[in-house]
């Protein structure tokens, strides 16, 4: 499979509108281009603004982060390569999980917060506007209708456009969509945990873009004779493109953010959007978990 700069390959991935904004479905995750995946410093800052900056040349238009990543390092590092960013690039950020250490993570829904963080991503990422600002996990001990009333009126104010939210279920994306318009929905999801199926049929229905994390995961499917083992000698793919590609192929609101910290490996997850899998090859994955 070809990874010429010239083939553009993330533009065979269709697209899907975020904010008035078509982006092509196949976009980039920018956690793991911070130091040690989501912690610190990167041990090589010029990879990752040559990983960020390639990404954008294989035709990659919709770049995911957050507020947490690093903290603040995957903001900076994304501006750092990007910046002024054009038109075509559409950059989502989220905010509402506090972290305190590599492994301690904290919900924080309070107004005052989720409006200063909005404030300090815009600032890092050398934008007037948010295009997807996203409530990274809704805290439980704060009113919903706090939450999301200060993402509608940082919208209101013209400072974030689409408003998304990760890790919620049904029931929580009908209740938050009483105080907003739900555009995005970033949960778990991969070819080994559909954990959130229900979301991403309903999310499906609704027209809700669906963002699944961790979206590289082929696991003993891809073990000899397994049906991910089977489509890749077939078509000459490798384990991850054919996982990205039933993504794709799952429903024409997903978009998978696979992400790396090599250019080797970016490149790789990229050319997946050349892949077509037949509808036998996607019903054998589909089937394969339940």
């Amino acid at each position: 499979m070809s990874n010429d700069t010239a083939v553009r390959p993330a533009h065979s991935s269709g697209t899907f509108t975020i904010d008035g904004k078509p982006v092509h479905r196949l976009g980039f995750g920018a956690m793991r281009i911070t130091g040690q995946g989501i912690w610190g410093e990167p041990a090589d800052r010029t990879e990752a603004i040559a990983v960020v900056r390639r990404a954008v040349e294989l035709g990659v238009d919709f770049i995911d982060t957050a507020d947490s990543y690093g903290p603040a390092v995957s903001e900076e590092i994304i501006a750092e390569a990007l910046a002024p960013y054009g038109d075509q690039i559409l950059v989502a950020t989220k905010a509402g999980l506090a972290r305190t250490g590599p492994d301690q993570w904290h919900s924080i829904g309070r107004p005052e917060y989720l409006r200063q963080q909005a404030e300090l991503s815009l600032r890092r990422l050398k934008l007037d506007r948010i295009e997807l600002f996203q409530l990274h996990r809704i805290d439980p001990q704060v009113p919903l209708s706090d939450q999301i009333g200060t993402l509608k009126d940082l919208q209101d104010e013209g400072k974030i456009g689409a408003i998304g939210l990760s890790e919620v279920g049904v029931d929580e994306i009908k209740a938050a969509s009483e105080f907003a318009r739900i555009d995005t929905v970033q949960n778990l999801y991969n070819l080994t945990n559909r954990q959130s199926e229900a979301v991403l049929d309903y999310a499906t229905e609704q027209g809700i873009g669906f963002i699944p994390w961790f979206p590289i995961a082929a696991g003993d499917l891809a073990k000899p004779g397994g049906p991910v083992d089977e489509i890749v000698k077939a078509t000459g793919a490798t384990p991850s493109q054919v996982a990205l590609a039933w993504l794709l192929a799952r429903s024409p609101i997903v978009l998978p953010i696979p992400g790396t910290s090599k250019v080797s490996h970016l490149e790789d997850n990229v050319a997946a959007a050349e892949l077509t899998l037949t509808d036998e090859q996607v019903a054998s994955l589909t089937e394969a978990v339940r």
